[in-house]
């Protein structure tokens, strides 16, 4: 899972940030809204940390632009004020949650971890394409009912290209997707990941599911 953590104050930024990488979660920082509003309009992820006090602009006027654009990723605010009004103003502007600081690090664990759970029982539990199987409740994936064992990484990448099944994928966004936002963009390591799904998956099968797109990235799709 991949959050972004939108915090001023770098200390704060830095203490979250480190606690949700002790979780195994992937995590960007930006410094104010425009910056957050920014990567969360051209990059994806699974749940947005806002505070509302920031210069350039503010947490509410950043997750309005965003629901404005229809980006539906779950947000929790976080912030000083806890009046009634401050709460109501925060959840209408389009955010999910509300944490008053300062807080205990469980609770917002438990708070992010809630919001992840609604955002998932909103998507299938399984994905399929042709007679590819993927179980994200059991972790499982078969192909013509025979269990493939992949890596966690292998998991993460073929999970990102059956959630986007019939587009193509650049490299670029699975490596955003599956590493952090630091990682560098050059390397070849998704083909090699990718290579090593294709030996697994499309093996000894008459339809090769996984295509690369030259000069592009990959698809995966139904062949005829």
């Amino acid at each position: 899972m991949r959050i972004l953590v939108v915090e001023d104050e770098k200390k704060v930024a830095s203490f979250i940030k480190k606690g949700l990488e002790e979780e195994l979660f992937q995590v960007d920082t930006a410094g104010n809204g425009k910056e957050g509003l920014d990567r969360a309009l051209h990059e994806e992820y699974d749940l947005i940390i806002s505070d509302i006090m920031m210069p350039q602009m503010s947490g509410i006027q950043m997750i309005k632009e965003l629901r404005s654009n229809n980006i539906e990723t779950p947000i929790l605010l976080l912030t000083i004020k806890d009046s009634t009004k401050d709460k109501v103003d925060g959840l209408d502007s389009g955010a999910d949650d509300y944490l008053t600081k300062p807080f205990a690090f469980e609770e917002l664990i438990a708070r992010v971890r809630a919001l992840l759970r609604r955002k998932e029982t909103q998507k299938s539990n399984v994905l399929t394409i042709d007679n590819l199987r993927m179980d994200l409740v059991a972790h499982k994936v078969l192909r013509d009912n025979k269990e493939i064992i992949l890596t966690p990484r292998e998991y993460s990448i073929l999970e990102y290209l059956l959630r986007n099944k019939n587009k193509i994928v650049s490299r670029t966004k699975l490596i955003e997707h599956v590493y952090d936002f630091h990682f560098d963009s050059g390397t070849n390591v998704i083909d090699v990941y990718i290579n090593k799904l294709r030996a697994k998956i499309d093996m000894n099968t008459a339809k090769q599911l996984i295509q690369t797109v030259r000069g592009t990235g990959y698809i995966i799709k139904e062949q005829n």
